[in-house]
């Protein structure tokens, strides 16, 4: 990724100092804005002069993310991130410039989520070398695990012996108070009856009584923070991915999301990042209905990049359904992503499928049927508690692949260019793409994984052998090969057209076919034109080409089969994407 100076007549004391009066009012302001300077930029590292100031200069047309835990390959012999580094050099250099290495710290539970040490990696993995490597060739992403920390670890060990600072360091809530509205993901007790030095305490946990929530009240819960963060930078990331940020920040008698408070915190490390001389790019993940995942932009001052969460859903509704009517519809209303920000866009996660942003998107009784094909397809649902005591899915726990077995028409043999076609979808897309390895791989469903770990998400989070997925990826006729050779030519080709820079031009093509999803993505010199057509159905599709407005006087060229538009019509197989561009990339 790219940087580019700016200016700005403050300074990172003056900005941090704002956020910190506003946060922290009962605290002395420029007492605390130094320490979190000294936490930011301790001795011997120094903050830029000037603020980066919003820009498009952060990213190109050239990155694409790869999702992969530390270890999703293994071999018995060899430490797994070095397995890592060798399948990037190996396998994907040519398509792929980043990385995203989910949590890789000694942990509890929830596969890296519940940390319990926040400055090692996991030996299982490596260590701090083996990361470094990696960011050598790639940039790199890794988790800031902001909310909660495990129960196993030092910290709350501490706190349960009421030893400082840590006897502070986490959420404690009265059980007789009113937490009817607080939102959540899971449907298992918020609080937990915990024993400690001071008598009977109740802490609580958003996610599993594994995972128990910090308190940000106390600031020196942010200090510990920015301290790792800075580690990370150290170690070569780039990307600083916040993880469950929205709930940060708990009040009771409130649904204590989203509040105030957290997105001052997100604002505060922004501008951390853009005074950093690193170029540190800041991603919220929140996985909440659109208007609520696109406050993490704020005014430009906080996320860098959020995630498009709606993309899911919907595209898997669009692939089982053969219309992209809703696909289209939610594009359409989209608003790009502001100057200086960008949206993350993918299909497959290690958390599997969010239902959450399909809410008032989908109908009832489209995510319901849905969930059954995907059922049906093999794949599992996770619910959420209601505040009235009732649940909703909240996700689907599918490996991708294994969702495009057979739509909601029936069984047929075009799952291959079905799911290839989804993939393809996001590469056109305004914003980053990002691959889960298991979408690259085209891996099956574990349901072993899920047996043994008792875990609907294990469904997705398969551990390859790494020799045996060589020797397949080896073999062209192999539907691993087939897809990740087929993926990597696209994103190969992808990054040589300024077309599909991340901020370049977008709209929605109206083609009169709801069979389709069409878009026009311009570059930002406006030197070139791309016309991303897809097929979402298992029927043959023509478009008159009249309907696409190519310029006569142009010679207009599909990217992706190297075939002159020519005819008065452009025909469409089965799940068949075309890029169609004026020649000259």
């Amino acid at each position: 990724m790219t940087d580019k100076e700016g200016s700005a007549s403050s300074s990172a004391s003056d900005d941090v100092g704002a956020l910190i009066a506003s946060l922290y009012p009962d605290h002395e302001t420029v007492a605390l804005t130094q320490q979190v300077l000294d936490a930011f930029w301790p001795e011997g590292s120094k903050a830029r002069e000037r603020r980066r100031v919003p820009g498009n200069t952060l990213w190109s047309e050239n990155d694409t993310l790869l999702i992969a835990y530390g270890n999703s390959l293994e071999d018995g012999q060899h430490k797994p991130l070095d397995l890592l580094n060798d399948f990037l050099h190996r396998y994907l250099k040519r398509g792929i410039s980043g990385v995203h290495v989910l949590p890789f710290f000694p942990f509890s539970s929830d596969d890296g989520f519940a940390v319990m040490d926040f400055d090692v990696v996991d030996s299982r993995l490596g260590d701090w070398a083996d990361i470094q490597r990696i960011s050598d060739d790639f940039t790199l992403m890794s988790d800031l695990v902001l909310n909660h920390v495990s129960s196993q670890s030092r910290w709350f060990t501490e706190y349960l012996q009421g030893n400082a600072p840590y006897s502070r360091f986490f959420f404690e809530a009265d059980p007789t108070a009113d937490l009817s509205q607080v939102v959540r993901p899971r449907t298992s007790p918020l609080l937990r009856e915990v024993e400690t030095r001071e008598g009977m305490r109740h802490v609580w946990c958003t996610f599993s009584h594994d995972q128990v929530d910090v308190d940000f009240r106390n600031p020196e819960v942010l200090l510990e923070f920015l301290r790792i963060i800075r580690l990370h930078v150290d170690n070569g990331v780039r990307i600083i991915r916040l993880d469950a940020v929205a709930f940060l920040w708990k009040i009771a008698g409130t649904n204590s999301i989203h509040l105030q408070q957290t997105h001052q915190v997100v604002k505060l490390i922004r501008v951390l990042c853009d005074f950093a001389e690193e170029s540190v790019v800041l991603l919220t993940e929140t996985n909440v209905p659109k208007a609520e995942n696109l406050s993490y932009f704020g005014d430009r001052d906080e996320a860098h990049a959020i995630y498009n969460f709606p993309l899911p859903p919907l595209i898997l509704h669009a692939m089982l359904s053969g219309t992209a009517r809703h696909l289209t519809a939610w594009q359409k209303a989209s608003p790009p992503a502001p100057m200086g920000c960008a949206y993350l866009n993918f299909t497959a996660s290690h958390d599997g499928i969010g239902m959450r942003p399909a809410e008032g998107l989908l109908s009832a009784q489209e995510q319901r049927d849905v969930i059954a094909t995907v059922e049906k397809n093999g794949g599992l649902v996770s619910w959420r508690a209601l505040p009235d005591g009732g649940r909703a899915p909240y996700e689907l726990n599918t490996t991708f692949f294994d969702a495009m077995v057979e739509p909601f028409a029936g069984p047929d043999d075009l799952q291959i260019p079905r799911f290839i076609c989804s993939q393809t979808l996001i590469m056109a897309l305004e914003g980053i793409p990002a691959f889960y390895i298991h979408a690259l791989l085209a891996t099956a469903n574990d349901h072993d994984g899920v047996e043994k770990r008792q875990a609907n998400r294990a469904i997705n989070r398969h551990h390859w052998d790494y020799a045996a997925l060589r020797d397949l990826l080896e073999r062209e006729d192999s539907v691993h090969a087939r897809v990740l050779n087929t993926l990597m030519d696209r994103l190969a080709l992808r990054r040589q057209q300024p077309g599909f820079h991340p901020n370049a031009t977008q709209y929605t093509v109206p083609v009169g076919d709801d069979r389709l999803f069409a878009l026009w993505r311009q570059s930002l010199d406006r030197t070139q034109s791309i016309f991303a057509l897809h097929n979402v159905s298992a029927e043959t599709v023509t478009v008159p080409v009249f309907a696409l407005n190519l310029i006569d006087d142009r010679h207009w060229v599909d990217l992706l089969s190297s075939e002159s538009i020519e005819a008065n019509e452009i025909e469409l197989a089965p799940y068949q994407c075309r890029w169609i561009s004026n020649t000259g990339y």
